[in-house]
């Protein structure tokens, strides 16, 4: 290239254009062509410059040197792309500094260059060469002003949202805390959008803080906006066209999170969901003015909300849900731990002791507000424990859950109760020792001895003993009777010995179809037994007694042959089934402490077996396959005391509690329950059709086979038509109140699965009222027939049987506190006003005034 076309370049391609052409032609001869290939450092910032650079072809970036307002360098001076024609070194050699900046190329570059003596020799002879440093300096300055202007307003803009750091890790050893901090990391590692949803209180914004603070972006900006306090038309978020930008513009490459999504208003959805989608927004118009044309976002998108939002949720790339602290109780005592470091130390106190019974209590609560709440009763139970003092259960407390309001720990209060539900006595040995040989005995009583309650003594026990006894035991004990029931005794034994002759697998619980049909099994059976018991006089009739108890015993015995553990108990006992409803009433409980169970527990030995573990002994398990943690009633629990043995961390309870809590707060209806309940309202009418047909005068004949069956059939469902027709008029009372106040309240009735539960009060107070015509007026009467059934002389014998007016009184009594508790147990259940619910009142009148005029 000849001198006057390096002049003519100079002149169109460089700042150099401002000098006279004189000084041009006189910089021209001395510039030397070199090249450099790609990624060499040209200039090293803080040396000498070795001269003067003028960039023909290629692409070289522009380091800044780290002293140059380091605190703000990452801010106002990042990398950038020099053209050609770009001037290198002019600026130090005219100062005679050292260099700014490093300059590197990346790709092969090629350069006019003047050493530095002869440009520092030129900048001497030709003063005019300052004007373009003059004019360069001028241009950066403006730049930098730029600049500056920009990232002031970017700062006012993004202050009020910024998240300056996360405020704790992922506290925690469990499971749960590993998976959460293994996708917070996954999450750490892209740019894609994230979903993180989750209960309130679980600290989901500190964790899309910590994705940030964990990526490569960690240098860039944070903010945080709450959706619910957005303006519908979005200008705060996307900016104004020529106007004010918006936080989007402002935050460049940073994270933006979305808190509180599920709260965004409607009509920001689409350009949420637009930004998503393919990284545009547009700014918000002005009136009248048409459609500015879309912008592109750099920054990273977290969306934080309760629940999962239809219209954004395919256009997230990442997911991650928060587990709520009930399903992490594992992690509990670590973060209280760290929460009790952490106040302590804002505080200047001296961290207090934690005791495990204080662990065990928290962990006992399901903290519906998870960490906020956990948070907030540590800081309430640091501030009111006294220096020095561990932090105990008494300090700590945490508002039960329904299922562990008013309990009182029965095991806890009386030790020695404890050691012997422990012991081989319960029930193992007194169901082998006593238990089975005594109903050997009864049986083979019923068969060869005397066939009348009068003269055999075990028609006496089963009718006047049995009957009322386990009636009046269900409020107290619950289904106890179960733990010692001769007829799985039998099952179980069988199943041992079949196993010790014959080794093999018993067929594993056919659940599903057992849960679908096995309550409906038990009813028809029940049903068939009490129309059997009416139609052959059972009540009076020892062998055809004794072929009732093996008829059920043969069922426990197939079974356990069959089936695994105690699948006849389960599912398909009639006894057991009606004992399973009546234990809802009663005032003791068998439960286990949730969080101990999942924060503790690895083997679930109490569910499935095992061998000894620390202070829990070696058992098969369950025998119902129950978990003593996850029961919500009594129906399932056979209080056989197993899980208690089983357990090696002491969680299992034995409550007193108020009698039927769990109707009215953790109870899950049964469709096949609510028949077995009218079929045992029914069934008091069936005992008595004498007194009904000699108070409606009816001239039935009953000696008549078929006559008796109708009308037992007849008893067994008409009487069930009283609760069905109030629910009916229940129904039929809210309609009319609607079309009397439209524009009313009206709280729409509970169906019949629900309500007829408050019968059942009323269902064991006639069913005992009926047997304390046998209990007091024959129970007292056992020594004499004793002696009856073997041939002897019994008059003799002392007896104890209450006057029929006591009878009548007690019996009058039991319907009266019948029928009052289950008005009460209707209120508890329905919660409903006094008049939406008289249809049911008056039918439990109704059934009670029957009661009475029948039994009394």
């Amino acid at each position: 290239m000849s001198i006057s076309q390096i002049v003519t370049w100079l002149q169109e391609r460089t700042a150099l254009a401002v000098l006279p052409e004189n000084v041009l032609s006189a910089i021209a001869p001395l510039l030397e062509e070199r090249i450099a290939g790609s990624n060499q450092t040209l200039v090293q910032a803080e040396t000498q410059p070795l001269g003067l650079y003028i960039l023909q072809s290629g692409q070289i970036e522009s380091q800044p040197s780290p002293k140059i307002t380091p605190q703000t360098s990452n801010k106002l001076s990042s990398n950038f792309s020099l053209l050609p024609g770009s001037i290198i070194n002019l600026k130090s050699l005219i100062l005679n500094q050292p260099t700014r900046e490093t300059i590197i190329t990346k790709s092969e570059c090629k350069f006019w260059f003047l050493n530095s003596e002869k440009m520092r020799a030129l900048i001497a002879k030709y003063p005019e060469i300052t004007q373009v440093f003059s004019q360069q300096l001028a241009e950066e300055l403006a730049l930098v002003s730029s600049q500056l202007n920009f990232e002031q307003e970017r700062s006012y803009i993004l202050r009020p949202y910024l998240v300056t750091k996360a405020r704790r890790g992922i506290v925690g050893r469990s499971r749960y805390a590993v998976r959460l901090r293994q996708q917070i990391k996954q999450a750490s590692e892209s740019r894609e959008s994230v979903l993180i949803f989750g209960e309130p209180g679980l600290g989901k914004d500190n964790t899309g803080a910590l994705i940030h603070f964990g990526s490569s972006q960690r240098r860039e900006p944070i903010i945080k906006i709450d959706c619910s306090t957005l303006q519908a038309s979005g200008a705060q978020l996307f900016g104004r066209s020529q106007g004010k930008f918006g936080l989007i513009e402002a935050l460049g490459k940073g994270t933006l999170v979305f808190n509180n999504v599920q709260e965004l208003d409607p009509e920001l959805l689409p350009s949420i969901a637009q930004l998503l989608k393919d990284n545009t927004y547009t700014p918000v118009p002005r009136a009248d003015e048409p459609p500015p044309p879309p912008k592109t976002s750099q920054a990273r998108i977290i969306l934080i909300s309760e629940k999962t939002i239809p219209e954004l949720d395919g256009l997230v790339q990442q997911r991650i849900k928060v587990p709520p602290l009930r399903v992490r109780k594992g992690d509990i005592e670590d973060q209280v731990k760290y929460y009790i470091s952490l106040i302590c130390r804002s505080k200047g106190l001296k961290k207090p002791q934690l005791t495990t019974e204080a662990t065990r209590r928290l962990q006992a609560y399901d903290f519906p507000n998870n960490l906020t709440e956990l948070e907030n009763l540590i800081r309430r139970a640091i501030v009111q424990l006294p220096e020095g003092q561990p932090l105990t259960e008494e300090i700590v407390w945490p508002s039960q859950s329904k299922k562990k309001q008013f309990r009182l720990n029965l095991l806890n209060t009386f030790p020695r109760f404890r050691r012997f539900l422990r012991s081989v006595w319960y029930p193992d040995r007194f169901n082998y020792w006593f238990v089975l040989p005594a109903f050997t005995l009864v049986v083979a009583i019923l068969f060869l001895g005397p066939q009348t309650r009068s003269e055999n003594f075990a028609l006496n026990l089963f009718w006047a003993w049995w009957w009322p006894g386990v009636l009046i035991a269900f409020p107290f004990v619950g289904r106890l009777w179960c733990a010692v029931c001769p007829f799985m005794i039998y099952g179980e034994l069988t199943q041992k010995i079949s196993l010790w002759l014959f080794p093999r697998e018993l067929k594993r619980w056919p659940r599903q179809s057992a849960e679908q049909w096995g309550g409906w099994f038990l009813f028809g059976l029940f049903a068939l037994i009490l129309l059997w018991e009416e139609l052959w006089h059972l009540e009076n009739t020892a062998y055809l007694s004794a072929c009732l108890l093996l008829l059920i015993t043969a069922g426990a015995v197939i079974f356990s042959l069959l089936f695994e553990r105690r699948f006849w108990c389960r599912y398909l006992c009639p006894i057991g089934g009606m004992n399973g409803m009546f234990a809802k009433l009663s005032m003791t409980e068998l439960r286990a402490q949730q969080g101990t169970c999942s924060a503790e527990c690895t083997t679930y030995q109490c569910y499935k077996g095992g061998p000894e573990k620390g202070e829990g002994q070696e058992t098969m398990g369950c025998p119902l396959y129950s978990h003593p943690a996850q029961l919500d009633d009594n129906r399932d629990c056979v209080l056989c005391m197993t899980c208690l043995k089983a357990c090696p961390h002491r969680s299992v309870e034995v409550n007193l509690r108020p009698p039927g809590i769990e109707l009215w707060t953790t109870h899950q209806p049964h469709a096949y329950e609510v028949a077995l309940l009218f079929l045992l309202l029914d069934v008091v009418f069936l005992h008595r059709l004498p007194e009904i047909q000699a108070y409606w005068g009816l001239s039935w004949n009953l000696e008549n086979f078929w006559v008796h069956f109708l009308v037992s059939v007849a008893a067994l469902t008409v009487p069930a038509l009283i609760p069905i027709f109030a629910q009916i008029s229940r129904g039929l009372l809210h309609q009319l109140t609607i079309f009397l106040n439209p524009k009313g309240v009206h709280q729409k009735p509970l169906p019949l699965l629900e309500s007829a539960y408050g019968y059942l009060p009323l269902v064991l107070g006639a069913n005992l009222a009926h047997y304390l015509d046998l209990g007091l007026g024959e129970g007292g009467r056992l020594l004499p027939v004793m002696a009856a059934t073997f041939g002897l002389n019994g008059e003799g014998f002392p007896i104890a049987v209450a006057d029929p007016i006591v009878i009548d009184f007690l019996q009058g009594v039991t319907l009266f506190v019948g029928g009052l508790l289950a008005v009460i147990l209707t209120q508890k259940i329905l919660r409903s006003s006094f008049w939406s619910l008289l249809p049911q009142y008056l039918a439990i009148l109704a059934l009670s005034v029957s009661f009475w005029e029948l039994i009394v």
